[in-house]
């Protein structure tokens, strides 16, 4: 089963992106590893479940700026109740971006210090604030469906939205507990088409045998992106057609 391991987004003022998850989200430090050029820090809620997934914010040290793009949309987080969860972080100094009024009273956003979109979610199980899901938009929604279906072995989790304009598909791998982070994939009606931008870098799964699950990776005709020799042996990463980066990491 590769469940999602972490998403990773870049941050540009590390401290301060530490602070807002720390106080906010009520985040702790779940890992870090220190580079010449780079630092990566992962986060969890405290009691988050053995299977769930953390976020990676990563800093280069060199200063640089990002672009959001719009090929990725957000990460999102479970509350038990939107409206006290969406009233405490106000309370908390959190900017006001969508408040669950004006999303029909069905979710809500915000927006961390580098502009990366939180959505918040109401759930009945799973940690508060752990990682529901995250969104990507595709283009080609038969080709997203059958890649993460063929390549990940992913199939839906029972969710499904298609509204007027647009479509949601929700895709865990078979056999997935609820706690463990859906990959929701946005579909829109209108043929668009979207710029990475560097702001965010990947999704990353996870497996309990890094040369096996890449040999099948090749074998089901994934894209050989960065292979685990050119990593180290550590991890390796592939690609989906639109350009989002999936990595493969081991439970080591």
């Amino acid at each position: 089963m590769l469940s999602l391991d972490h998403v990773m987004m870049r941050v540009e003022d590390l401290e301060e992106s530490l602070e807002w998850y720390k106080t906010h989200l009520e985040y702790e430090e779940k890992g870090r590893w220190e580079a010449d050029t780079f630092t990566n820090v992962f986060l969890g809620p405290e009691d988050m479940a053995d299977d769930g997934a953390k976020l990676e914010l990563t800093y280069n040290h060199d200063g640089r700026s990002y672009e959001m793009g719009d090929a990725w949309g957000h990460i999102a987080v479970r509350v038990e109740d939107l409206e006290s969860a969406y009233e405490g972080l106000m309370e908390g100094g959190v900017d006001d971006y969508r408040d669950p009024e004006s999303c029909g009273g069905d979710y809500a956003f915000v927006k961390d210090p580098d502009g990366h979109e939180v959505e918040i979610v109401e759930r009945d199980h799973g940690a508060p604030w752990s990682l529901d899901h995250t969104m990507i938009r595709i283009e080609d929604p038969d080709e997203a469906l059958g890649w993460w279906a063929r390549k990940l072995e992913y199939a839906y989790t029972g969710k499904r939205w298609e509204a007027d304009t647009f479509a949601n598909y929700f895709m865990k791998p078979v056999g997935a507990s609820e706690e463990q982070m859906a990959v929701e994939l946005t579909y829109n009606y209108d043929d668009r088409t979207y710029t990475m931008g560097d702001a965010w870098g990947h999704l990353a799964v996870r497996t309990d045998d890094l040369h096996g699950t890449w040999e099948d990776l090749m074998a089901r005709d994934a894209e050989d992106y960065r292979d685990p020799e050119s990593c180290d042996d550590r991890y390796a990463f592939t690609k989906y057609r639109d350009g989002h980066e999936i990595e493969v990491v081991t439970d080591d």
